[in-house]
């Protein structure tokens, strides 16, 4: 037996590993079972390039409670360790790593943390154990070790008759850590790191029912065995290629990240790369609802089929962080805790790459079954309209996939809906102009008019609707979005041909005199126009960059000062070619003439959902009293 101290001169570096290594002390058994996993995979690797001359067979990690015993145990059969890999791994290396670190980072340490970088994953047992053995016996032909340290720099190591190649580390829990001898919690922790480690991990046995034999007689009862209860998916489906796997393995495997979800995906994408960087993994769309309170933090990161965090922002492009699903990539730099990725060139190109993946996905479902693609659309639009935003390199592609729909639910691409609108929706000074409404319902009267012209509608009802039109005007030469409710019909496209007003310059003077006495000048803007007879007497429309504005300072951007908080303003268009505006000018009773104009008022109100609470009583019983 030898005892010895370990190479370091910090004396008081096992408190400071408790206290800085983590905040969070659970992942101690994320580091120790990834250490079994890799001394298995190395194990492997040497037995099928012959530089190691023994039988690899079926090993599996063990993790066992010993709860009266107050200890942990966590069993390889991996590479092993003779007594001299035991001194230089545990003792000096992985030691003068954190002496240094400590040294160098004391002040700022508590944050950072050191595991992962350092290969010191193995003293992380130490924020939960006051007293920590190993025993381990090397693949080659060494006698087994035996080392012990009870958390000070002393440590005692010698030799042990363990006969099976593989190591073994006892942790003997301390008193403020006895969570950790407690089964839910150790299953809890094994499902959240360790649920895909490529080796398996057994955690105690389980019941199985065994085949009923066929001579069964009527009264058989079920007969069970005990069985290793293996915790893990060694091989999920991310880690195989895309032509062994059905649609039905993706769904299963969706159903195995995410048990509580009860709605299929939507369709998933397959992430396959090992140049200039490794990386797999699936994504999957999910439905999306219109709101943008959308769920973050579903898309899981792995590093090498380890549990690393579900906080993927930077590596997948913000507008994707909606999606669900797994990456898993041995090349994404991460600090030395393992859970916050490092800025670095490389997390920029697997950002791009994944962009330009899930665009090239979008326009082979798009080419291969456009039926299917627009069936979808509505539940995955907010996703892709924020991406366009967002990602220049996605809002190159967008336009082979990306749709706009009318209100008669026809799909049209933007270079299909300009064809299609070109011959009857150019003005005079020949610009295109796209109408879209933002609710069927609510804007059904101006749909209906703009309809009766011949006119296309598009429907536009995200929220960021107000950014995105934007942004295609800018990019889009002689392309203008108005919205079906921004103007009566002919100033919304307007053509050569002029209505020519019923009334005479002093008429309709006088009538905007008398409307303007009695319409309410905060809210609306009084405007005459000669229209058709048949056409509305009176409508409200907002002005389309007044009102864009203030949706888009509502959903960020739009500048413009704050116009989020700016009064509702709209415009009240007369028709002076309606009876109604004649009736209205010829009244000489300033009572009905008043009544008149807040009854049209009215109707043009609920005609744009405007009427509402006291406004919306008093109009109906205005209007019983006018049909005693």
């Amino acid at each position: 037996m030898s005892t010895g101290k370990i190479n370091v001169s910090v004396e008081n570096i096992f408190p400071l590993i408790k206290k800085f290594l983590y905040s969070d002390h659970e992942i101690f058994l994320r580091e120790l079972v990834s250490n079994a996993t890799d001394a298995t995979l190395k194990l492997k690797h040497l037995t099928s390039i012959g530089d190691a001359n023994v039988e690899y067979g079926n090993p599996m990690i063990e993790v066992k409670i010993d709860k009266e015993g107050k200890k942990l145990h966590i069993i390889d059969q991996g590479l092993g360790m003779t007594a001299e890999e035991v001194e230089k791994y545990i003792n000096q290396v992985a030691f003068s790593g954190a002496e240094e670190f400590l040294e160098k980072y004391k002040d700022s340490a508590k944050d950072a943390g050191i595991i992962g970088h350092f290969g010191l994953g193995f003293y992380s047992a130490f924020m939960v154990a006051e007293k920590v053995e190993i025993i381990t016996k090397s693949y080659k032909d060494d006698p087994a070790a035996h080392w012990t340290c009870d958390g000070s720099p002393e440590f005692t190591l010698e030799p042990h008759d363990k006969t099976e190649r593989g190591t073994e580390i006892i942790l003997h829990i301390a008193e403020d850590s006895v969570e950790f001898l407690e089964e839910f919690k150790i299953r809890e922790l094994l499902t959240k790191y360790n649920k895909f480690m490529p080796i398996p991990i057994k955690f105690g046995t389980k019941k199985e029912a065994l085949p009923k034999p066929e001579d069964a007689p009527e009264d058989y009862k079920t007969e069970y065995k005990e069985v290793d209860n293996i915790i893990n998916n060694p091989n999920p489906a991310w880690t195989k290629q895309p032509v062994d796997l059905t649609d039905e393995d993706y769904k299963n495997f969706y159903r195995e990240l995410y048990p509580m979800q009860f709605e299929e995906p939507l369709f998933n994408i397959h992430l396959n790369v090992d140049y200039p960087f490794n990386l797999t993994g699936i994504l999957y769309f999910p439905k999306m609802s219109s709101d943008l309170q959308l769920q973050k933090d579903k898309i899981q990161l792995y590093q090498n089929q380890v549990y690393v965090t579900d906080n993927v922002e930077g590596i997948v492009p913000e507008f994707l962080v909606m999606l669900k699903g797994v990456i898993d990539s041995p090349d994404i730099p991460l600090n030395v805790s393992r859970s916050y990725l490092q800025a670095d060139g490389n997390v920029k190109k697997i950002s791009n790459y994944i962009t330009r993946k899930v665009a090239d996905k979008l326009k082979s479902l798009f080419n291969e079954n456009r039926e299917d693609f627009e069936k979808k659309w509505n539940d995955i639009k907010i996703v892709l309209e924020y991406g366009m935003l967002s990602e220049p390199k996605f809002y190159e592609k967008a336009g082979d996939f990306v749709l706009y729909p009318t209100v008669e639910d026809k799909y049209y691409t933007l270079a299909e809906l300009k064809e299609a609108i070109t011959a009857n929706q150019t003005d005079k000074n020949g610009k295109l102009v796209v109408l879209y409404a933002s609710n069927k319902d609510a804007q059904h009267s101006y749909i209906d008019i703009a309809k009766e012209k011949g006119y296309e509608v598009v429907l536009l009802d995200s929220p960021i609707v107000s950014h995105l039109i934007q942004k295609l005007e800018t990019d889009n030469e002689n392309l203008t979005f108005t919205r079906v409710d921004s103007d009566h019909i002919d100033k919304l496209i307007q053509k050569e041909d002029t209505q020519i007003s019923k009334l005479s310059e002093e008429e309709q003077t006088n009538l905007k005199t008398v409307l303007e006495e009695i319409v309410p000048k905060t809210n609306y803007s009084v405007q005459l126009e000669p229209m058709d007879s048949s056409a509305a007497p009176f409508m409200i429309t907002q002005p389309e960059f007044m009102r864009r504005m203030k949706e888009m300072s509502q959903t960020g951007g739009g500048g413009m000062f704050g116009m989020g908080n700016f009064p509702e303003m709209y415009n009240l268009v007369v028709n002076t070619n309606s009876d109604l505006a004649t009736t209205i000018l010829n009244t000489e009773d300033k009572s009905a003439q008043e009544s008149l104009v807040k009854q049209a008022l009215d109707l043009a109100k609920i005609s744009q959902g405007l009427l509402k609470g006291e406004e919306l009583t008093a109009f109906v019983k205005r209007s019983f009293d006018l049909i005693k």
